[in-house]
């Protein structure tokens, strides 16, 4: 089964992700840690995210599905995976698409956790406050917010249209998240067989 986590930064994605990862044997292809394991192979694709990455460019969405197919092609046992950080455009949801298609799989659900933005934007406030984190600025963090806002959200309705999403309340309590996810999961794989 392939599952892509939808939500605004700091919604909790990750934390989910993980768990998933433990507890059902899913693979994460978070993007981030894809392109920094890239850049830290010293592969010819590497070398190139590398250049990129160092010139402060984007890197194009041709590399993150390039780097996503080696990972696809490398773990043909696994439960599923999880697409953490990609799709962000409908561009790259097709590209997504046409990949998975020509193995065989396809996007099966999409989780989206719904959050309220002005206290996802108090937690990373606090969080600043207290800790110092720089990834917590939240200045940077509310341009994320609109940037996500514009670019990912768009991708909810195409998946909503196609059948495959179900939303989450991302405001709950971890555990609470958790169980929603695991019977939403449980009820998809139940529709499958």
């Amino acid at each position: 089964m392939n599952l892509i986590l939808f939500g605004p930064p700091a919604a909790g994605k990750g934390t989910q992700a993980k768990k998933l990862v433990a507890e059902r044997g899913f693979i994460q292809l978070s993007t981030g840690d894809m392109l920094r394991a890239a850049r830290s192979s010293g592969s010819e694709l590497g070398k190139r995210v590398a250049a990129i990455m160092d010139s402060g460019a984007l890197v194009s969405d041709e590399i993150v599905i390039a780097l996503i197919e080696e990972q696809l092609d490398n773990n043909p046992m696994a439960a599923g995976f999880i697409f953490d950080g990609f799709p962000r455009t409908i561009p790259q949801a097709e590209a997504l698409d046409k990949s998975l298609a020509s193995r065989g799989q396809k996007v099966d659900l999409v989780i989206r956790l719904k959050v309220d933005e002005n206290a996802l934007i108090a937690r990373v406030t606090k969080r600043f406050e207290d800790e110092g984190r720089a990834d917590d600025n939240p200045e940077a963090f509310k341009k994320r917010l609109v940037a996500y806002n514009s670019q990912t959200a768009p991708l909810v309705q195409v998946y909503a249209g196609q059948g495959k999403l179900a939303e989450i309340d991302g405001m709950a309590k971890v555990e609470t998240v958790s169980d929603a996810i695991a019977d939403t999961l449980d009820n998809a794989k139940s529709k499958k067989a």
